[in-house]
């Protein structure tokens, strides 16, 4: 399994669609790009429309709303995870992962560039708020 690492401070939304859709970073910026959507809008980072767009616009169907985060088993087997919540001027920003099961095995693709792996299961670290279900 390899992670898209993501090539911009704030492209995380970016990097873990490209992590769903099998994508390299440059590849799905450019199709980002293309829909107006950039890294460096501020939006970007407290706003899930964005991301369903650029799954919706590989076919990608996904929830319709976010869902409260319970426990690591309740999860689908493809999601976005919210994780690393906080709040500035009164709004909420977090950072993007993306949740998968692969061979009977829970991981997390985290894009961040300083990890020391960005294949995760440290879970009782990243206390994720809520998902939204991926369907492939």
């Amino acid at each position: 399994m390899k992670v898209v690492i993501q090539e911009e401070a704030t492209g995380c939304g970016i990097a873990s669609v490209a992590n769903i859709l099998g994508k390299t970073y440059a590849e799905m910026r450019a199709v980002a790009n293309a829909m107006g959507i950039y890294a460096t809008d501020q939006s970007l980072w407290s706003d899930t429309q964005y991301v369903r767009q650029l799954l919706s616009a590989s076919d990608v169907q996904t929830s319709d709303k976010e869902i409260p985060f319970e426990t690591w088993s309740a999860l689908p087997d493809l999601a976005l995870l919210s994780i690393k919540h906080h709040q500035e001027d009164g709004k909420d920003y977090w950072h993007w992962v993306v949740f998968k099961r692969v061979d009977g095995k829970q991981v997390v693709f985290d894009s961040a560039s300083y990890l020391p792996s960005n294949i995760r299961t440290d879970f009782e670290a990243m206390k994720p708020k809520w998902f939204i279900e991926v369907d492939l």
